[in-house]
């Protein structure tokens, strides 16, 4: 299993962090660049619309993971 590393991003001029292990990373950049988002607009957008009860390392993995599976449709 892959480790957890922890990264830091700011969203509207808030320093914030989430962590993710690397393959959640990896997709998360792969989903960006295919959207043709930077990596910060990207988490700023699922930050946005997250529940305010869930975290955003949490919401992040479940953005990829709901990616994931549209993907699998096509």
């Amino acid at each position: 299993m892959s480790p957890v590393e922890k990264r830091s991003v700011t969203i509207r001029g808030h320093r914030t962090s989430y962590s993710l292990e690397k393959p959640f990373y990896d997709d998360l950049v792969a989903i960006a660049a295919t959207r043709k988002l930077t990596l910060a607009a990207l988490v700023a957008e699922v930050d946005e619309t997250r529940p305010r009860d869930t975290n955003l390392s949490s919401a992040l993995r479940l953005y990829v993971l709901e990616w994931a599976k549209h993907a699998e449709r096509i």
